[in-house]
């Protein structure tokens, strides 16, 4: 397999145009079989780096998903991550906002659920939906506290790029590792989804009214992610565009791209000191002496 995982990387300060970015690119795998083969070997490198950074205690790692709905976060979380133990990794998804959530400051109530040292964190939407849907929808602002004329000003918008950006230098700094993915599905291929869900009963609960209804809304979401990723796509804290209208491929570059960012750690096991090798020897010999 040839994946070079920065090929999906937004640089930083570069102006994203979602038009000229793929819905869909060559698979990196031949066959079905082939792509389970792939998936299992990441699945299983993952596991291995993950436990590596459990134990080291060193760093926490957030992988951020954004996408419009029926783009697969829901199954790419699971299949990349499905070897993970489960005591090293949290998923957190994000919906609408609770009153007391309205209260606080937009990045409050993702803040309490960041990963501790040695986790990795999922968040399945997150803050950024304040720039996204919120920008879609900018009638939401009112529940927090804002006047209409905040959503049509643009210094409203770019200091909430600058609120983010601030804040994921300072985890960074902190120790916290962050991956964000944006899954860039196409309309049509958002439409045949719906209609599957339509179509299969065991996926009839996923549908809803205003999956449809947000369609209308589609080219403004567009601008939304175009202005939001090129605002905060850093050096700590990348944008990684990832095609999804191939879900299986979509599986195989973010699986990449999370085993690069673990290796990039560069993580081992702790060294035991020789006073406690000492002390493990000591046990050794009570151990040997209980068999006799």
């Amino acid at each position: 397999m040839n994946l070079d995982s920065e090929s999906f990387r937004v640089r930083e300060d570069e102006k994203v145009s979602l038009s000229k970015r793929p819905t869909r690119v060559e698979p990196v795998y031949r066959s079905k079989k082939e792509y389970q083969a792939l998936l299992q070997d990441h699945v299983a490198l993952l596991s291995k780096l993950q436990n590596i950074h459990y134990a080291s205690d060193r760093y926490a790692v957030l992988l951020i998903f954004q996408a419009m709905d029926a783009a697969g976060k829901d199954g790419t979380i699971r299949h990349v991550m499905s070897g993970v133990n489960p005591q090293g990794c949290q998923v957190f998804s994000f919906k609408q906002p609770s009153a007391e959530e309205l209260q606080h400051d937009f990045l409050w109530r993702t803040t309490r659920h960041l990963p501790e040292r040695g986790r990795i964190g999922i968040f399945n939407r997150s803050f950024y939906e304040e720039v996204l849907i919120v920008r879609v929808h900018p009638e939401l602002l009112q529940a927090e506290g804002f006047s209409e004329e905040a959503a049509g000003d643009k210094k409203f918008w770019k200091s909430r790029y600058k609120s983010i950006v601030q804040f994921e230098n300072h985890l960074h700094r902190n120790g916290t590792r962050i991956v964000k993915f944006y899954l860039h599905l196409s309309k049509d291929e958002q439409r045949r989804r719906f209609l599957q869900r339509i179509d299969d009963p065991e996926k009839n609960w996923k549908f809803s009214d205003a999956d449809v209804r947000e369609r209308k809304y589609w080219d403004k979401y567009m601008g939304a992610y175009e202005e939001c990723i090129s605002a905060t796509s850093t050096g700590n804290a990348p944008w990684y565009i990832v095609p999804a209208d191939d879900k299986e491929n979509a599986r195989i570059i973010v699986s990449q791209i999370v085993v690069d960012t673990l290796k990039a750690l560069k993580l081992s096991y702790p060294k035991t000191p020789a006073s406690r090798k000492k002390e493990l020897e000591s046990m050794r010999v009570l151990l040997q002496k209980d068999l006799k």
